[in-house]
This record gives structure tokens, C-alpha cells and sequence, in this order.
């Protein structure tokens, strides 16, 4: 069975481990020394220039918010502040071996509009955070260059123990000020843009059955009701006519019937909530176009939302094996692994395919995106093509066996 392709490191945590921290400061002048020298002279430029911006930004933004430029002005400050962090990060790594994450960013993608993505850059708390390290730091700044300056000429014999003290004041600065934001901001973020695209997933999905039912049901379903009436009327006048009106009508409702079922299908097949996974991935493999081979690992049923999205992903995958891949076999294979519920689809097709190459894999990875997911394609040019799906395991309620127990019955008395 495949591994997982990775691991994840939480994010938001400062590099602390002994790789960060220098060997003791001693009177010789060693090459940590001479860093932490260089970082300490470079303080007073550095923070000149972010005291600078930052005054300059929130005078000029803030004196502005009465205006309708106010607001965007700020937030593209907030975003310049941004990377005005990012280069303290990248001088704090350089000179005194200070590993901190960079934060995540803001994720814009889904925004919903001007305004909520206007909104999300102004509260952003990475931006406020780099503000006030760089409104604080012009004194120490001016401070450490003055100390570490005059020291070189009066107190060089003791000058790595003083520049080792302000460096790990500056080092507890990056870290404090720096740092990501905590784990319940990032993912607070991350669920503020998750939810609009479940908001539009859903729509397009309740248009997709509408459009369904008007243009197939319905539409057969007005045909049969004129051709009832029209036998209806022929039915004393010509009883054979009537009755061959009659069978059309009996095949029309048979066509309608169908339609009814896989439109039902398409919304929840009913094999899925009968047997699960297994059943119903080898019946939706039965109907691609080259053979597939299924394996399904799980020795309980995930949550219903949880195999719902499973079995749509691979649903959706196949139906690309079978319209783009040009692929002679195809393999489904879905295993728990932890907390995780994860889905491997290949086949030995041209390859090619791409997050944007309008197959419906952007929207397959919105959608394992918004319940925590992860959708990895590896599809170089030429074959082989390998989709690997994430999930999120959640187990069976009562309440969940209590439905899936309700819907079989209602499956079966139709």
C-alpha cells in the first residue's frame, strides 16, 4: 500500500532547537561573533527605514480613512509591512541563526469580493504584529548601534559578551513580533475562505440539479401528460391508435423513471449508503471505459459527508480516465492511514492533466480544500497520471447509522 506523500510540521512555531542558538560567547572574536557585530550595526539603518514606512503608512491611511482611498491605502501598507518582515526574517536567519516560519498567506483565493478581501488584509494580525516591531524598534535600534559601535573602540575585550546579550534581545524580538500567527488564527483564516467555496459549490450543484430536472424529467414528464390526453381523446373514436398512444406513454414513463434514478444517483447513490465505499466504487468503476481494479482498506465506515466527498472525487476522476486519459487500465485504491481517509487513482493514460486544465480537478480540490483536505496530482507528460486524495477520518455517529438506516428503507420501499 502507498504511504502518505508527506508529513506536516505545524506552522506558527519559531525555530528554538539547539541548531538556533550560538556556541558560548567567549573573548575570541569568532565568526558568530563578527554575525551578531554586523546585525547589531545593521540594527539602526534597518529600523530607521521600517520606522519610516510605518509612520508614513498609518499617518498617511489612517488621515485618509475619512476618504474612500483611506482603507485600501492601509491595507496595501498592512501588505508592504508584510514583506517588510519577511527581510527581517531573512536578516535575523542570516546573522544570528534565528529559524522562524514564514507566515502563511492570506488566503485571498475565494475572497468572495473587493470588500472581504479588503476586510481580511486589515485585520490581518502578521501586518499589525511587523507594525509595532518596527514602530518599537528605531530606539533599540539607534541603542545597539551606538553600544556596539563605541565598544569596538573602548570595550573590544568584552565585546562578544555585549553584543551576545543584545543579539538574544533581538533574537527574542523576531521571534515574539515575527513569528506566524498562532494556530487558531491561521485556521481561522483558513475556514473564512473554505466556507465561501462550499457556499458556491453547493449553488452550482442545486443549479446543475435544476437544470437536470427541467431538461430532462420535466420536459419527458410534459410529453407523456399530451400524449395521455391525445390517447384520451382517441380512446372511443380509435381504441388501436389509443393504445398504441398508450405503449408510447408506458415507454416514456419507463425513460422518465430512469432519468429520476440517476439524477437521484448523482445527488446520493443509494448503493453508498447501503454498503459503502466499496460497492460503490466498484459500481462506478464498472461503468468507465477501461477496466479498473479497486481496492478499499477500511475495516469501519467513515462519516457520511466524509464518503460522500470520497466517492464524488472518484466518481469525478474516473469519468476523466474515461473522456481524456486514453488509458488502457486504471487502478482505485482507498486505505485509512491515522486520522486520514486517503484515495489513490491512476492510470496508464498520456498524462498532462493539470489543477487548470478544465477537467474539474480545481473544483475537486476546492472541495477536499474546504473540509481540511489535500489533492496532489502527478500527471508528467507522456503517463503515467496519479491522483492522490486527502481526507479527514471522521467515525460513524448514531445518529449517522440511524439515517443510513432510515434511507435504505425509504431506497427499498421505492
Amino acid at each position: 500500500m502507498t504511504e502518505r506523500l508527506s508529513t506536516t510540521t505545524p506552522r506558527g512555531t519559531a525555530g528554538t532547537a539547539a541548531g538556533d542558538r550560538p556556541p558560548p560567547a567567549r573573548f575570541a572574536y569568532d565568526r558568530h561573533t563578527w554575525m551578531e557585530i554586523a546585525h547589531l550595526l545593521a540594527n539602526f539603518p534597518a529600523s530607521l527605514l521600517g520606522f519610516v514606512y510605518v509612520v508614513t503608512m498609518l499617518s498617511v491611511g489612517v488621515g485618509l480613512t475619512v476618504t474612500v482611498i483611506g482603507f485600501p491605502l492601509l491595507a496595501a501598507g498592512l501588505m508592504g509591512a508584510r514583506q517588510l518582515g519577511r527581510l527581517e526574517r531573512a536578516r535575523a536567519r542570516a546573522l544570528l541563526g534565528v529559524r522562524v516560519d514564514e507566515p502563511s498567506r492570506l488566503p485571498m483565493r475565494g475572497g468572495g469580493g473587493f470588500f472581504p478581501r479588503l476586510w481580511m488584509a486589515l485585520k490581518d494580525p502578521v501586518g499589525w504584529r511587523t507594525v509595532l516591531y518596527d514602530f518599537i524598534r528605531l530606539p533599540w535600534g539607534i541603542l545597539t548601534f551606538v553600544v556596539t559601535l563605541t565598544s569596538l573602540f573602548v570595550l573590544w575585550p568584552v565585546l562578544p559578551f555585549i553584543a551576545r546579550g543584545l543579539a538574544n534581545a533581538d533574537r527574542a524580538m523576531v521571534r515574539g513580533l515575527l513569528s506566524p500567527s498562532d494556530e487558531l488564527e491561521r485556521r481561522i483564516a483558513e475556514l473564512e475562505s473554505d466556507r465561501g467555496i462550499v457556499v458556491d459549490t453547493a449553488a452550482a450543484d442545486l443549479r446543475r440539479i435544476e437544470r437536470d430536472l427541467h431538461d430532462g424529467a420535466q420536459a419527458r414528464l410534459v410529453n407523456l401528460a399530451m400524449g395521455l390526453g391525445l390517447a384520451k381523446e382517441k380512446l372511443l373514436e380509435d381504441p388501436d391508435a389509443a393504445a398504441a398512444m398508450v405503449d408510447e406513454a408506458h415507454g416514456e414513463v419507463k425513460l422518465a423513471l430512469q432519468e429520476l434514478r440517476d439524477l437521484a444517483r448523482g445527488i446520493h447513490p443509494a448503493v453508498l449508503t447501503d454498503r459503502g465505499l466499496d460497492a460503490a466504487l466498484s459500481s462506478v468503476a464498472s461503468r468507465c471505459t477501461v477496466p479498473v481494479r479497486v481496492t478499499v482498506d477500511l475495516s469501519e465506515r467513515p462519516a457520511p459527508a466524509i464518503e460522500g466527498i470520497a466517492y464524488f472525487t472518484v466518481s469525478e476522476l474516473l469519468q476523466n480516465v474515461s473522456k481524456h486519459s486514453r488509458a488502457k487500465s486504471a487502478s482505485v485504491e482507498v486505505w485509512r492511514s491515522s486520522d486520514r481517509l486517503l484515495i489513490q487513482v491512476g492510470d496508464d493514460g498520456r498524462g498532462g492533466a493539470r489543477l487548470d486544465g478544465g477537467t474539474g480537478m480545481k473544483g475537486l480540490a476546492d472541495r477536499l480544500t474546504s473540509v481540511d483536505g489535500l489533492f496532489v496530482v502527478d500527471s508528467p507528460e507522456g503517463g503515467p497520471t496519479t491522483v492522490t486524495a486527502e481526507l479527514p477520518w471522521r467515525d460513524r455517529t448514531d445518529a449517522d447509522t440511524g439515517a443510513t438506516a432510515r434511507a435504505s428503507g425509504a431506497a427499498r420501499r421505492r
